[in-house]
């Protein structure tokens, strides 16, 4: 019998500063340590150039954002995947002429960049202001074909959709990648996802019979804001799940923390056909989804 593909995935865990040079230098440290350990797909959090700014309306800190094509930290991790072999996807504050959107490169193992992708789903809420900055995501939901598996990237908010996880996986998604920016929520200082965080990500991985990577940071940050310093401690909780929803590998709430899991994407393959979910779906029933108040279509 031949051996099933089998790929390592991994995903970071780490606290930033608000210091560009100090958060890509300690991301990769933790991807050649995750190099060392077999990982060949490694997932770093969202936005680790810096501080999760998003927690105040300022216009400086739309001096954060650079343009895509020429990158300096894509390019840095462009030749680190080249040098290691390994796929990394690379979140960024994207800066596009007059627009401006969360996005991710994602770097195959050859240094390739394979394209990008947009953040779909903009929050705004206390402590994560994002609809300030960035606007929403035009590439529509994408699958990316790289050496080791194909893969899926949704950002942070969009981890919440479940129609975001089903329409990568129909595009043939094996792995599904969430970079975040999660923590406390600083108008409700009793209020913690975390659970409920978890819990929706497995269900996509049950849901689509795929391996899940989630990265969150850590560490508490302290942002001045128009109405005084707002704080928000992030909770980590960075896990891999298995295709059935399982949790396979998770961090804790404060240690900085390198994940692995490894996955035969024949024998997951294999178990999604027979299970069945993709053949009996009914997508000529679901045009409900097209509309936003389950009567009226939208498009």
């Amino acid at each position: 019998m031949e051996k099933g593909r089998k790929v390592v995935v991994s995903a970071l865990q780490f606290s930033c500063t608000d210091d560009v040079s100090t958060n890509v230098a300690t991301a990769e440290r933790l991807v050649r340590a995750a190099h060392a350990k077999g990982a060949n797909i490694i997932l770093i959090q969202e936005l680790f150039e810096g501080y999760y700014f998003c927690q105040a309306q300022r216009e400086d800190y739309f001096q954060r954002a650079k343009p895509y094509k020429g990158h300096p930290t894509i390019l840095r991790m462009q030749k680190l995947a080249k040098e290691l072999g390994m796929v990394i996807p690379v979140s960024f504050f994207e800066e596009a002429n007059n627009a401006h959107y969360n996005s991710v490169a994602v770097v195959d193992a050859d240094g390739t960049d394979l394209g990008l992708y947009r953040k779909s789903h903009i929050p705004d809420g206390p402590g994560y202001q994002e609809k300030f900055y960035f606007n929403p995501g035009d590439t529509g939901f994408k699958v990316f074909q790289t050496k080791f598996a194909t893969i899926g990237i949704a950002i942070c908010w969009d981890q919440w959709f479940p129609e975001a996880a089903r329409a990568m996986v129909l595009q043939g998604a094996e792995i599904l990648f969430y970079p975040t920016a999660i923590g406390s929520e600083p108008q409700d200082q009793g209020l913690d996802s975390r659970d409920h965080w978890k819990r929706v990500m497995q269900g996509h991985a049950g849901a689509n019979l795929v391996p899940l990577v989630a990265s969150n940071r850590i560490g508490k940050e302290i942002i001045e804001t128009e109405h005084g310093k707002s704080e928000i401690t992030f909770y980590g909780n960075s896990f891999i799940a298995g295709p059935t929803g399982e949790i396979i590998s998770a961090a804790d709430d404060k240690e900085e923390a390198l994940l692995l899991a490894e996955f035969d994407l024949d024998k997951i393959k294999s178990k999604r056909k027979g299970w069945g979910v993709f053949r009996d779906r009914r997508p000529e029933l679901y045009k409900v989804l097209l509309t936003l108040d389950g009567n009226s279509p939208t498009v």
